[in-house]
């Protein structure tokens, strides 16, 4: 059996743009993945049809593999999936599984095939967790561009009982008539995001008027750690900069009483991967 890695990210930066003719959005976006993943199980599966055991009914896993068939041949697998990374978080859960999907498929059915373009058919941001690390992501989310790797400071991550749909928050955002985040200072800043694009959240105004008990869980968690408090993505997952891994976990311990999950952890520089495997070797 071959486990795969399956990261959350966070969006440092998005910003977003009035929708286009198809009904989509653009957007810049600076993405990071973390050191927070899922994980898929897969092996050869009986002949016939896939089988997938996972506790969580809307998942893109399936429907990534039926892409990858579309384009080429891959043998039944029999999957298990075991989520860690909370849902409706913004923190890209179902989107990095899919990618671990597409890459397990690929590895099975020893193919050669251009997989973000498949990810791509999948769901928008799915691309970016095939390459991971820092990225500038465009467009709807298919175009992703490498950064320099980010260094020198962790994330707390806390997400609170209440979930937020993405399509809801677009439409929310629509209906405010296209609202700006309110950028982060940059000496609130790590040194290695300051003086570069606005470290802003467009979807936070659309957010707050969804779930106004957002505002009061950021709040509290501000006081808790003595920093600012970003969303990343529609939300409602939550996060602030830290030096270290060591002071990210314990600002997670600090605020777990107010949260259905947190977590302190340091940067990724890949996407989905096999476990084990050497970053290297992709």
């Amino acid at each position: 059996m071959r486990r795969y890695e399956a990261p959350a990210k966070v969006n440092l930066s998005l910003l977003v743009f009035p929708p286009r003719p198809d009904g989509y959005h653009s957007l810049e976006s600076m993405v990071q993945t973390i050191e927070w993943c899922d994980t898929l199980d897969v092996e050869p599966g009986e002949e016939g049809s896939d089988t997938l055991e996972t506790d969580i009914e809307d998942n893109l896993v399936e429907r990534a593999l039926h892409e990858l068939r579309v384009i080429a041949t891959v043998p039944p697998v029999s999957m298990r999936l075991t989520k860690e990374i909370p849902v409706a978080a913004g923190l890209g859960g179902g989107s990095s599984d899919a990618a671990a999907a597409l890459l397990a498929g690929a590895e099975l059915g020893g193919l050669d095939v251009d997989l973000h373009e498949v990810a791509s058919r999948v769901g928008a941001d799915v691309a970016l967790f095939l390459t991971g690390g820092s990225l500038m992501m465009t467009g709807v989310g298919e175009n992703i561009d490498p950064l320099p790797p980010l260094q020198g400071f962790a994330v707390a991550v806390a997400v609170p009982e209440l979930g937020i749909s993405t399509q809801e928050a677009y439409r929310r955002w629509d209906d405010l008539e296209g609202p700006q985040g309110t950028p982060v200072p940059d000496a609130r800043l790590p040194p290695p995001l300051r003086g570069g694009m606005p470290m802003r959240n467009d979807l936070l105004p659309a957010a707050l008027d969804l779930a106004p008990a957002l505002g009061d869980f950021m709040a509290d968690l501000a006081s808790a750690w003595g920093t600012h408090v970003s969303l990343t993505g529609s939300g409602s997952g939550c996060f602030g900069y830290f030096a270290s891994v060591d002071e990210a976990a314990d600002a997670a311990v600090a605020v777990s009483h107010l949260t259905r999950v947190a977590r302190g952890v340091g940067l990724r520089a890949r996407g989905v991967s096999r476990a084990g495997s050497d970053p290297g070797d992709r």
